[in-house]
C-alpha cells in the first residue's frame, strides 16, 4: 500500500527559499521517475521539475531553472524541492507524483508539460504563498 507524504509548504517572502518534500512508503522507490508540478491562481497545470529513477537527469521549467532544485534520497525514499529566490508568481498549489513514462529521455532538457499522465501516484498537494 502506498501513502505519500508531502510536506514544506508555507509562506515566504519573495527572495526567500522553501525546501518541499514527499516522502513514500509501500513502493520500490528506485524503480520511479518522479516530478513536480504546480497549478498557479488561473492558470494550467504545469510541471516544475523532474528526476528520473537512477537520479543522474533532471529537468526544469523555464521558469523556475536556475532557482529551483530536484532531488532524491533512496535511503530515505524521499523527494525534494528546493526552491530558491521565490517570486511572487510562485504562489501555486505543489504536487508531488510518481510514474514510469515510456520515454527514456523524459527528464531531460526544458521540462514544458501540463499532463500529468506518465505518474500515477500523487501527494495531495501543499500551498506556497510568495509575499511582497
Amino acid at each position: 500500500h502506498l501513502q505519500v507524504t508531502e510536506s514544506g509548504g508555507g509562506l515566504v517572502q519573495a527572495g526567500g527559499s522553501l525546501t518541499l518534500s514527499c516522502t513514500f512508503s509501500g513502493l520500490t522507490f528506485h524503480d520511479y521517475t518522479m516530478a513536480w508540478f504546480r497549478q498557479r491562481p488561473g492558470s494550467p497545470r504545469e510541471g516544475v521539475a523532474c528526476i528520473n529513477w537512477p537520479g543522474t537527469s533532471t529537468a526544469y521549467a523555464d521558469s523556475v531553472k536556475g532557482r529551483f532544485t530536484i532531488s532524491r534520497d533512496y535511503y530515505k525514499k524521499t523527494l525534494y524541492l528546493r526552491m530558491n529566490n521565490l517570486k511572487v508568481e510562485d504562489k501555486a498549489v505543489y504536487r508531488c507524483g510518481a510514474g514510469v513514462p515510456g520515454n527514456g529521455d523524459y527528464c531531460e532538457g526544458t521540462w514544458s508539460v501540463s499532463s500529468g499522465d506518465p505518474f500515477d501516484y500523487w501527494a495531495e498537494g501543499t500551498h506556497v504563498t510568495v509575499s511582497s
